[in-house]
């Protein structure tokens, strides 16, 4: 049990090696698995691959830019940034089987902070059966975290690139919950309490990535920065172009309620919002469409020189596409 002097400790009191330790004993007590051959505490993980294609995806988090600790406790960090790396190896197709973790943050963070931070990295990692398998830590301005998620697709990967004319585009997962969360965080509100809890946490549909590839999903991208950006994404990457139907969306009420309060259109928040982790897919238009998968729009051929590559219900779209980091 931790006493109360421990929960007060900073990071420059427990030293780099106690902070490991005890980062080490956490990791322990999730059971990564028998592929894990050599965890934590070592130079290297060493890892078994038994077969299938390896995936591999990188993510950094940032205070300030992509989360504040006056908006989310350190677990639910924790969770978020697991959450993005196991939903880009779901956007592949695979699973994620084990993630790895750069910590850097100031000498005065409380080093209790640091491990609710990997209690909640680690609950995530269980969802999909994944083990956080090492890392590292070091001194910053400012907390930042760094993943690295690895995981198998035991089918041909799904890539950005296979999209066709003649598909059609369909999602799987809530989407723009979270970016409803952001902007009830940004005027200094919690409540709807539903949508600040999904920016908190988002809830990735963990299963519909290796289903969609199974299905015959010609591309599939993971909904981080904004359903439109990420269309765009994938109709650039294949050449096509793409049209989203915003009749296929149900805007929910929470999002109806946030629209009225902040005086802007809901819609945009599915539109343009990102963080849910939601998947976008393109499948043959003779494919049935995977339990939880909503059609949202079509793909067509590539545009003309200075048109759109996507639109919105035929048209060109004005309003924002999601997030830009530059």
């Amino acid at each position: 049990m931790t006493s109360g002097t421990d929960r007060d400790a900073s990071l420059a009191d427990v030293g780099e090696f106690g902070l490991i330790g005890r980062i080490s004993e956490i990791v322990a007590a999730t059971a990564p698995g028998e592929d894990v051959l050599v965890g934590p505490g070592d130079d290297a993980a060493v890892l078994r691959v038994r077969k299938g294609h390896v995936v591999v995806s990188t993510d950094v988090m940032v205070e300030g830019r992509h989360f504040r600790r006056d908006w989310a406790d350190a677990a639910d960090v924790g969770a978020r940034a697991a959450a993005q790396n196991l939903s880009d190896i779901n956007a592949m197709g695979g699973r994620a089987q084990w993630l790895t973790v750069g910590l850097a943050a100031p000498a005065d963070l409380p080093a209790q902070w640091a491990l609710d931070f990997t209690r909640g990295f680690a609950e995530e990692c269980a969802k999909v059966g994944a083990g956080l398998v090492g890392g590292d830590v070091s001194r910053a301005d400012q907390v930042v975290v760094s993943v690295t998620a690895i995981g198998a697709c035991t089918v041909s990967p799904v890539l950005r690139s296979g999209a066709a004319p003649g598909d059609v585009v369909a999602i799987c997962g809530r989407q723009g919950w979270a970016a409803g969360g952001l902007a009830v965080l940004g005027r200094g509100f919690r409540s709807p309490r539903v949508l600040v809890e999904a920016y908190r946490r988002p809830e990735p549909p963990y299963d519909a990535g290796v289903v969609a590839a199974e299905a015959g999903a010609t591309a599939m991208v993971d909904i981080s920065d904004g359903l439109l950006a990420e269309a765009g994404h994938v109709a650039e990457a294949s050449g096509v172009s793409i049209d989203v139907a915003t009749a296929s969306f149900e805007v929910p009420e929470p999002l109806l309620a946030v629209g009225q309060a902040t005086g802007a259109d809901p819609l945009r928040f599915i539109l343009a919002g990102g963080d849910d982790h939601a998947l976008l897919a393109t499948f043959p238009a003779d494919v049935a469409l995977p339990d939880g998968w909503t059609r949202i729009g079509t793909v067509g051929a590539a545009p003309a020189e200075g048109a759109p590559r996507v639109t919105v219900d035929g048209a060109s779209y004005d309003g924002p596409t999601g997030w830009s980091h530059f």
